[in-house]
């Protein structure tokens, strides 16, 4: 297969996420769904509220995924049979200027999210920004330090730049999208900037996304603990016929959550995975599911892991945007849920308890957008570093 027969498949299967939702969207309600078009999204009508059972059957699959992830073990996989570990952090390399020089932009932003100083009101419209990349800027500092001096701004700025550019266009992929769930998630300060200022303003937080949940991904490898934990796990090789099979329930999925939007709201965070990750495959592509056919798992499992760990951040700052204030915070940025059958258990956050398990999809998913922009542009995607 030739290379622009390659992109050609996955340029087309990238718009079919979009079309596919849009159509099944237009059978279901006759027409665009309710609150289509708003930007940043508004709440557009009540969720259908809690329900017992899709509650418990939610329930026992995030139990099996947290098992699996707890005690990888039981599912087949081994410590490291050699026991070496020659990859050890240098104690002696000091953290890099930017880690320092980040520091105080943090905490300074973090306080004007939080605080409501009156004079200051303003400040509170534009913490956001500042506050993410000195977070980013901050977690790479303690990877160049531990990673003996290599970390994605020391060792790859360009990559950095592209991951700021790609997190941007994709993040906005995912507000489209949400329009046919009927808003999973939504912003009340809509009206804090103009229409002009709301999208130049979101495309500068979007573009924090993908860099810092790829941070957190190599600062997990710098620990032993995660780096080998599932890298020896059961080998799995997969069939033509079964990744076409995978290809298409990735189409059914893609077309239900539009005709589904309640029923299939989580596809949301999973269509993406099964359509474009079979369709590189298909076309010869690396995935981050492809080291498992060497028994290999730990790609795709600390990429979802480290979504998770800055999913906690970005609830966490989320929340205390509101909890600190005696009304709904000027913050524009502030979010909020409405999560059809599943909103009970909140832990210091607008998302319920169930919801976190869907940052581990939301991590695999940012990984393939990535992959799928530098197969389609001809860029370097590997953002890894060595500290050897």
């Amino acid at each position: 297969m030739k290379n622009w027969q390659k992109k050609l498949i996955l340029i087309v299967t990238f718009s079919l996420i979009f079309i596919l939702p849009y159509i099944g969207s237009v059978v279901r309600w006759k027409g665009l769904p309710p609150g289509y078009g708003d930007f940043p999204a508004q709440l557009a009508e009540a969720d259908p509220g809690f329900n017992a059972l899709y509650f418990t059957l939610a329930s026992m699959v995030a139990l099996f995924i947290a098992l699996f992830l707890i005690f990888p073990r039981l599912f087949g996989f081994k410590k490291n049979p050699s026991g070496q570990d020659p990859s050890l952090p240098d104690k002696k390399t000091p953290f890099p200027v930017w880690f320092w020089w980040s520091l105080p932009v943090l905490g300074i932003s973090w306080y004007f999210m939080w605080a409501r100083v009156h004079f200051f009101i303003a400040f509170e419209y534009y913490t956001f920004v500042p506050l993410w990349w000195a977070f980013i800027l901050i977690l790479d500092g303690i990877v160049y330090k531990r990673n003996n001096g290599n970390s994605i701004v020391s060792s790859k700025p360009k990559v950095m730049q592209l991951l700021a550019v790609v997190s941007c266009f994709s993040w906005f992929a995912f507000e489209f999208l949400n329009f046919f769930v009927v808003e999973n998630w939504y912003y009340p300060n809509n009206e804090v900037f103009t229409n002009f200022g709301n999208v130049f303003w979101f495309s500068l937080s979007y573009t924090t996304v993908l860099p810092a949940i790829f941070e957190w991904y190599l600062l997990l490898k710098t620990f032993k603990g995660f780096r080998d934990r599932y890298r020896f796990g059961p080998k799995f090789t997969v069939s033509t016929k079964f990744l076409l099979l995978y290809f298409i329930l990735g189409l059914g999925l893609a077309f239900g959550m539009g005709y589904y939007p309640y029923v299939l709201f989580w596809v949301l965070w999973v269509a993406l995975v099964p359509l474009l990750s079979a369709a590189m495959a298909l076309t010869g592509y690396w995935t981050p599911f492809t080291p498992i056919k060497n028994g290999d798992w730990s790609s795709v499992i600390l990429i979802a892991l480290a979504t998770l760990f800055n999913g906690f951040f970005w609830e966490f700052w989320n929340f205390g945007s509101e909890w600190f204030h005696d009304s709904l915070p000027t913050n524009p940025n502030y979010w909020k849920y409405s999560v059809p059958y599943l909103d009970k258990i909140h832990i210091f956050s607008e998302m319920p308890i169930l919801g976190y398990f869907g940052y581990l999809f939301f991590g695999v998913n940012c990984w393939i957008i990535w992959l799928i922009a530098a197969y389609i542009f001809n860029f370097d995607a590997d953002f890894e570093v060595k500290g050897d």
